[in-house]
């Protein structure tokens, strides 16, 4: 429930209460009062939240006509008071005006902003230098990259270039400072080493465009949602849209600083995957939910604009997952790594002489030209009877292992390290 003081010239008051009626508003008033020596009418009305841009644009034929709108919800309780529990649980989805001046609103000063887009491209690069993962966190929830991500879709669904073009320019605006911080502070430590969550940052899974879609979607579903109907804080869902974002900006000023080129790419892949995923999924979310070119107080939306950024977003989309899965295994190294260790362990599983204790593959550092490097480490125990020595053991599995790899074409040249343990009871144990 929506609360709006409504102030009109004198005489004006009944036709707001009317116009309410029709909108089922309730607990109406209507106060008299002046305004510049002029009398006036100040109608006190309480509406859904859903109906409040069709209440606004009846009265838009009011000459003069101020609105006062309080964002937060109210609870308007009536007789018969037996009816209060029917009537708290009426929560509705916001008006597309509500989410559209609830995005405008978010657009801060720009030193606050840059300053929150330093602060996290400094604690991002902590938690990549010291592979620590709750840093990760911490600058998820310090990047300021939800609000802009999140007018850029409410832009291109309400077709308003103005808004567009300064969300778009404030959205890169950070993503670059963050970058150019994490670079500066890797060259002034003459970084020279990728740390161990670099390279997991870095390693691509096939799925990877669920994660902005996701990202998207939720931002625009908190946007939509009351704040009484809201499961989800808006902070978590900034958290999903930075994590989409704050990593990957990190890992491309790091690689930079390092002349890593391919963990660079890969950062950048995932940077331009986020942006092009979350405005598709939240812009399609804010149209299925009302947001359009033309509404009650707005008028700048042009309809031509949001097939053409919806055109480019898909573009970009598609060539990016093109780029993807045409150039196998650089941007699906987490895929193909995952996908190795099961053929690995499966190939173990059924071999008469071991069982599998553990076995692991993972991408190194791409410092070998030339080369996908998989390493394999496999931990092994013999079966109980086997007299075949571990050396024998060792080379049998690596040649079979290898074979498994190239058989199934993963593009890899793989470094197999093996372990083999006897059974339990026999001979040297």
């Amino acid at each position: 429930m929506r609360q709006l003081w409504i102030q009109v010239p004198k005489g004006e008051g009944d036709r707001v209460i009317d116009v309410a009626k029709t909108y089922k508003g309730v607990n109406l008033a209507q106060l008299e009062a002046m305004s510049g020596g002029d009398r006036i009418d100040i109608v006190l009305v309480h509406v859904t939240n859903s109906r409040v841009e069709g209440f606004l644009a009846d009265l838009e034929a009011i000459d003069n006509l101020h609105v006062n709108l309080f964002p937060e919800g109210v609870i308007a309780l009536r007789p018969p008071p037996s009816e209060a529990p029917d009537q708290v649980t009426d929560v509705r989805q916001r008006s597309p005006i509500e989410i559209f001046l609830a995005g405008m609103q978010s657009v801060g000063s720009w030193w606050g902003f840059l300053s929150y887009a330093a602060v996290a491209g400094v604690v991002v690069w902590i938690g990549l230098y010291t592979n620590t993962n709750y840093l990760l966190v911490a600058a998820m929830l310090i990047a300021p990259f939800a609000g802009p991500a999140m007018n850029v879709a409410i832009a291109t669904a309400r077709g308003d270039r103005l808004l567009l073009g300064r969300s778009l320019l404030r959205y890169f605006s950070a993503i670059s400072l963050s970058v150019a911080v994490a670079a500066l502070l890797s060259f002034i430590l003459q970084q020279r080493l990728a740390t161990q969550l670099m390279l997991a940052t870095s390693q691509i899974s096939e799925a990877a465009v669920l994660l902005p879609l996701a990202a998207g979607a939720a931002g625009a579903i908190h946007l939509i949602q009351s704040e009484r109907s809201s499961l989800v804080s808006g902070a978590a869902v900034g958290v999903l849209v930075a994590a989409s974002l704050a990593p990957p900006a990190g890992l491309v000023g790091m690689a930079i600083a390092m002349g890593e080129t391919d963990m660079a790419l890969s950062g950048l892949f995932l940077l331009l995957l986020q942006l092009a995923g979350i405005n598709l999924a939240a812009t399609l979310i804010f149209r299925w939910r009302g947001l359009t070119a033309r509404g009650a107080r707005y008028k700048r939306g042009k309809r031509g604009i949001l097939p053409i950024v919806v055109s480019v977003t898909v573009a970009i989309l598609a060539g990016l997952l093109v780029w993807q899965f045409t150039n196998p295994p650089f941007l699906q190294r987490s895929t193909r790594a995952q996908m190795a260790t099961a053929a690995v362990q499966s190939l173990i599983q059924d071999d008469p002489w071991v069982q599998p204790v553990q076995v692991d593959a993972r991408f190194t550092e791409p410092d070998v030209s030339g080369q996908n490097t998989l390493l394999v480490t496999v931990y092994a125990q013999k079966q109980a009877g086997i007299a075949a020595g571990n050396e024998e053991v060792r080379d049998r599995l690596s040649r079979a292992i290898r074979s498994q790899l190239q058989s199934q074409e993963y593009d890899v040249t793989p470094l197999i390290d093996i372990t083999v343990f006897d059974a339990p009871g026999s001979p040297g144990n």
